[in-house]
């Protein structure tokens, strides 16, 4: 006959760690999911301390602004996770961290799309606007070279595009963007070219926070512009058309790249 811990006289032995992880994940999933609408509201809060504070200022432990949010530690962490993404807060580890009011971002104009940057570099922007003026000796490589199988996967990246217009996903265009020019740059046959050209997208990718029209016009119809326009981009390629090329490219880099001031507190949560 089997005996069952306690009729033995010896204590249930306790959980090991393992285990003590698997009772709360079996825990959290019988507990209804309330965690999005509190973790926004500490969010909204957080947001506006930033807002109040200097940039770099440093706004408290996590520990005491998720008491000062009145949360839970999971709610709370969710909550920092939506204010960096937003580019509002950043966090640091170590003596002397915590949550601190984010660095203003610098505002870059790309064609006719802002870019928010998650630093006033200076460099970064300079990348943009070589970017911009290597464009057109691309599309003038891509004329000459550019093969069937070239064009098909072109018009790959740019179903990639449309699903990213279709979910209203700015940052998920403007990455399937820059794939799509990463991959024009790939038929040129200058490698000098090549290499500029994808270390300066690497840069400009890596600092970028944040997409926006550069007008009032409302996102969908601006994502919707911006994709029919790199589509005719690559139907002229596959025409060979060298003057509907050049006017296209022309017309996608509208603006010059122009540094902007910080953007206002204000303006980074939207």
């Amino acid at each position: 006959m089997s005996v069952q811990p306690g009729e033995a006289g010896f204590d249930v032995p306790a959980l090991r760690p393992q285990d003590w992880h698997r009772q709360q994940q079996q825990s959290a999933a019988a507990r209804p999911v309330t965690r999005p609408p509190r973790a926004e509201s500490a969010a909204a809060q957080l947001i506006a301390i930033a807002n109040a504070a200097d940039p770099g200022d440093r706004l408290g432990s996590k520990e005491e602004l998720r008491a000062q949010c009145e949360v839970s530690v999971g709610t709370f962490n969710e909550a920092i996770r939506i204010a960096q993404s937003r580019g509002i807060i950043s966090v640091r580890p170590g003596p002397g961290g915590g949550v601190f009011a984010a660095a203003q971002s610098l505002m870059v104009r790309l064609g006719n799309s802002v870019l928010a940057l998650d630093a006033a570099d200076t460099p970064v922007a300079e990348a943009v606007r070589i970017r911009e003026a290597l464009d057109p000796l691309l599309i003038e490589d891509a004329l000459w070279h550019a093969s069937p199988a070239d064009i098909a996967e072109l018009r790959e990246l740019l179903a990639d595009m449309l699903l990213a217009a279709q979910r209203l996903d700015p940052i998920a265009f403007i990455h399937a963007n820059w794939s799509l020019h990463a991959r024009i740059a790939a038929i040129s046959p200058h490698a000098m070219l090549r290499s500029l050209y994808g270390s300066l997208l690497d840069q400009i990718e890596s600092h970028t926070l944040a997409v926006l029209p550069a007008s009032e016009e409302p996102l969908e119809e601006y994502i919707a512009s911006r994709h029919a326009l790199h589509a005719a981009i690559i139907d002229a390629l596959e025409r060979r058309d060298r003057d509907a090329a050049l006017r296209l490219i022309a017309a996608h880099n509208t603006s010059n790249v122009l540094p902007g001031t910080p953007a206002p507190r204000g303006a980074r949560s939207s």
